[in-house]
C-alpha cells in the first residue's frame, strides 16, 4: 500500500514539473525576435529614393548640334520643368555636342554630369542621347494605420511611426539624392565667410549709443469718424 501511494505521489510531482516547461514552450513559441528593427528607436518608415530617366535623341551631324535642334532640346528642358535636383547627362564622347548640351543645361542652373545611364535602344548614327536623371523620395506604406496607437507589450513601435516627419522631410527636401548620400566639403576653406556673420555682428553699433528716444504716451488723435446713410 505504501509502495503504491509513493508511486502516485511521484508522478504528481513530474506532472507538475512538466507544467513549467510546458508554459515555458509556448512562450518561447511565440517570442519576437531581439533584433526585429521596429524593436529599436530609428523609424522603420524612411524615405525611399526612386530615379527617373529621360531620353532624348538630338541629330549632331559633324559632332555639333545645329541650332534647330539646340531649340528642340531647350523646350523639351522645359517641358519637363529641369531645375535644381536633376541630372543631366550625354550619351555621346562628341565633345562639340557636349559642350552644346552644357550650354542649354547651364540656362537652368545646371552643369553636366560624368557618365551616363544605361537606356533603351541604340543611339542613332550622327546623334546624341541627352538623359535627365530625376530623383524622387517618398515613404512608401505611409500612413499606415493598420494598429491602434496603443502601448504594445513587445516594445514595438506603432506602424505609422515616423511617417509624419519623414514623409515631410521627403517632400521638402529639395535634391532627394542628399538623403541618400550628403555632400562633400570644399577642398579649400575662406574664413572671410565662415566669420562673415560674426564681423558683421561686431562691427555693428549699438542700437543705445545715441540715447533714448523721446516717445510720446499720449493717445493718438483723430478726427471725428461717423457714418451716416440713408435710402428711400
Amino acid at each position: 500500500m505504501s509502495n503504491t501511494v509513493f508511486w502516485k505521489d511521484s508522478m504528481m510531482d513530474k506532472k507538475w514539473m512538466i507544467l513549467p516547461l510546458v508554459a515555458l514552450s509556448a512562450a518561447c513559441a511565440n517570442h519576437t525576435a531581439m533584433d526585429e528593427p521596429a524593436r529599436g528607436s530609428a523609424a522603420v518608415n524612411v524615405p525611399v529614393i526612386e530615379y527617373t530617366n529621360y531620353a532624348f535623341d538630338v541629330a549632331a551631324p559633324g559632332g555639333n548640334i545645329p541650332e534647330s535642334e539646340e531649340r528642340r532640346l531647350d523646350a523639351w528642358f522645359a517641358t519637363l520643368g529641369l531645375g535644381y535636383g536633376d541630372s543631366v547627362y550625354v550619351d555621346s564622347s562628341a565633345y562639340g555636342a557636349r559642350d552644346d548640351v552644357a550650354r542649354i543645361a547651364g540656362r537652368y542652373g545646371l552643369l553636366l554630369s560624368q557618365g551616363a545611364p544605361v537606356t533603351q535602344g541604340e543611339v542613332p548614327s550622327n546623334s546624341v542621347r541627352v538623359v535627365v536623371s530625376r530623383a524622387r523620395a517618398s515613404v512608401p506604406n505611409c500612413p499606415n494605420w493598420s494598429e491602434h496607437s496603443t502601448p504594445t507589450w513587445n516594445n514595438r513601435q506603432t506602424p505609422n511611426y515616423g511617417c509624419s516627419v519623414n514623409s515631410n522631410l521627403a517632400a521638402m527636401v529639395a535634391n532627394p539624392e542628399d538623403l541618400v548620400r550628403g555632400r562633400s566639403g570644399a577642398s579649400t576653406v575662406d574664413n572671410r565667410t565662415s566669420t562673415r556673420a560674426v564681423q558683421s555682428y561686431r562691427d555693428a553699433t549699438p542700437t543705445g549709443q545715441d540715447g533714448l528716444q523721446d516717445i510720446s504716451t499720449g493717445g493718438a488723435s483723430g478726427g471725428k469718424g461717423g457714418s451716416s446713410g440713408g435710402g428711400k
